[in-house]
């Protein structure tokens, strides 16, 4: 019975989101899954790929700060876990067929930290670099990738932040993350 409830659940949710959110989006994928609950803000400037799942709690935030667009662009194939972040003020973008485990932040941008006399959350957004989740990478569990690209074939290992760019067929670890293969 349990699991009869569930299934409803979920065909209701699907039912929901497909009427009210997909067209929204610049781009959703043939048979992509976004499960509730979520926050999506700036929704046509994110584009999702086909058999994209991402799961619970996932905040998806492309925000204007300036004259240039947004974008979020997330590839085929690929697998968010919960509770992660991707956040928006220019460009991010992650390939193909990547795996992205539980609590993971991505963002191309951090706060401003200019007037110490001003609380940080007072100050503006900046925009830092571009991000690009290269295809077939692997982030662990809690990662933070802010303004740094991550090469295709790389794995970074959980709770690492990277701040800079680690080169394709890697592997780092660590804060910040440093290649160790």
């Amino acid at each position: 019975m349990i699991e009869f409830c569930q299934n409803i659940k979920s065909k209701f949710q699907k039912a929901f989101f497909l009427l009210f959110y997909k067209s929204s989006f610049s781009a959703f994928g043939l048979r992509s899954t976004l499960l509730f609950p979520f926050k999506v803000n700036g929704a046509k400037y994110i584009r999702i790929g086909k058999k994209v799942h991402i799961n619970e709690q996932a905040w998806l935030l492309s925000q204007q700060i300036d004259e240039q667009d947004p974008k979020i662009e997330i590839g085929d194939y690929t697998y968010i876990g919960r509770n992660a972040h991707i956040v928006s003020v220019r460009d991010v973008k992650i390939g193909n067929s990547v795996l992205i485990a539980d609590k993971v932040y991505i963002s191309d941008n951090l706060h401003d930290y200019q007037d110490i006399k001003v609380p940080i959350k007072s100050q503006a957004v900046v925009f830092k670099k571009s991000v690009y989740i290269g295809d077939h990478s692997w982030l662990g569990e809690n990662v933070c990738v802010i303004g740094a690209s991550v090469g295709k074939h790389s794995i970074v290992g959980a709770n690492s932040v990277v701040t800079s760019d680690i080169p394709d067929y890697s592997i780092a670890v660590g804060t910040p993350a440093k290649v160790i293969k």
